[in-house]
């Protein structure tokens, strides 16, 4: 039994007709002797009546949230909107299908409402619903408890559903639809020649989101990556082949490498709403110092482009956390300081690793134009500058253009195995 997990985003369930095209894909898939399972997320995005936000909207509108447990509870009914209207629509075409809530597909969660995780999935059920030959269609983003207490995993959490179900199914592919033809080399809205690649590692991908493009969950490339399961983001809206997401070996001659450094990376990021800390040497001590950050780690304060001395600690934090940040930092003898309204542009691609020069031509595209580097920082496959927001656009397209990315209809030096 060959099995492909297909899902579906908010955009591509929005109106009839997008519906109809997800149905297609479904009956496609069907004709080329796949046995789908289809997961559906919440229709439509932030104003429509039954995406996500909106139903959270419905509980918080004097600016207080209810308990978390309501919360998931409410916020489930989205989706399940969308897989009986889905489902409806594919017995209307000929086919038979089941909706199906995230606990009727056997997905069991641990108990932290609103980021609940996965902890199994009972595959018999969805099996014995593909050897009837009927289409299980099921509610991404949650889950039940041990306890049947209804559960939501948080933001991308139809992509991370998909993910489990192919893993937990030995799925032939997971594909996510979307409205977009597939994964580019930079946010098209910032960069006009930005091109599809074709393919990417899993490595590449987890980084461009976790450094701000909104391609794909990381916790879905997680599980992808842990079970080598191929991932495809493709669109809705047209049959363009999109973006596989892979295990692949790399096949990359460095000689090569030093002459063509064009050639290195896969894309360029931009994450906004960053600011930069500096906090002086505490005169009172190490001590004092590890307080510090246990607080701010109890805070929910999440700290990025780690540089630490002993005269300094500088790193950067989301922007909605510096007032907390600050407050917090009153109650102690240390001096610090705070600069806002800054973005992290970064550079991606596993094929950097070990090649001179990179950072060099990062300096050059920016220094080009005048852009000021404020801090960097880097791992075996990115390279992260600290800029002001209002220069980040032009960070971004500049090393879109030192870099030859326009020029990637891609032809990719890694051999998938």
């Amino acid at each position: 039994m060959k099995i492909i997990v297909q899902k579906f985003g908010g955009t591509s369930l929005a109106t009839p007709e997008n519906q109809q095209m997800a149905v297609d894909k479904i009956v496609s898939a069907i004709k080329n002797g796949y046995r789908p399972v289809v997961v559906v997320s919440a229709m439509g995005r932030n104003g429509s009546p039954y995406a996500t936000d909106t139903l959270k909207n419905l509980l918080s509108i004097d600016g207080t949230m209810t308990d978390s447990r309501h919360m998931d509870l409410l916020l489930s009914c989205g989706e399940v909107i969308s897989a009986v209207i889905l489902s409806s629509k594919l017995q209307k075409t000929g086919y038979e299908s089941e909706a199906l809530t995230g606990w009727q597909a056997g997905i069991v969660t641990n108990d932290h409402f609103g980021c609940a995780e996965i902890l199994s999935i009972e595959k018999e059920v969805l099996r014995s619903y593909l050897d009837k030959n009927i289409v299980p269609v099921v509610t991404g983003f949650q889950g039940m408890t041990m306890n049947r207490e209804i559960t939501t995993l948080g933001r991308g959490g139809s992509d991370t559903t998909a993910a489990a179900l192919g893993a937990a199914l030995s799925a032939e592919c997971v594909e996510i639809y979307t409205d977009v033809d597939g994964i580019m080399t930079a946010d098209p809205r910032v960069v006009q020649d930005a091109c599809i690649l074709d393919e990417i590692h899993y490595d590449e991908v987890f980084q461009m989101a976790d450094q701000g493009a909104k391609v794909i969950h990381p916790r879905a490339v997680e599980i992808a990556r842990q079970n080598n399961l191929s991932l495809r983001i493709k669109n809705t809206h047209s049959d363009h082949p999109g973006t596989l997401i892979c295990s692949q070996r790399q096949h990359f001659d460095l000689r090569y490498a030093a002459k063509d450094p064009q050639n290195l990376l896969t894309a360029v990021t931009q994450k906004n709403n960053i600011s930069q800390v500096i906090i002086f040497k505490m005169e009172t001590g190490l001590q004092d110092e590890s307080r510090l950050f246990s607080k701010m780690a109890d805070l929910g304060i999440s700290i990025d482009m780690i540089n630490f001395s002993p005269e300094r600690k500088m790193f950067t934090i989301d922007e909605e956390k510096v007032s907390a940040l600050k407050h917090l930092l009153m109650d102690y003898p240390v001096k610090f300081k705070v600069t806002t309204d800054l973005s992290k542009v970064t550079v991606i691609g596993n094929r950097m690793t070990g090649i001179p020069g990179v950072m060099a031509t990062v300096f050059s595209a920016l220094a080009e134009e005048g852009i000021r580097i404020l801090q960097s920082s880097d791992s075996h496959a990115t390279i992260s500058c600290l800029v002001r927001e209002n220069e980040a656009s032009k960070a971004v397209q500049n090393l879109h253009r030192f870099f030859n990315l326009h020029n990637k209809k891609f032809q990719s030096p890694f051999q998938t195995f």
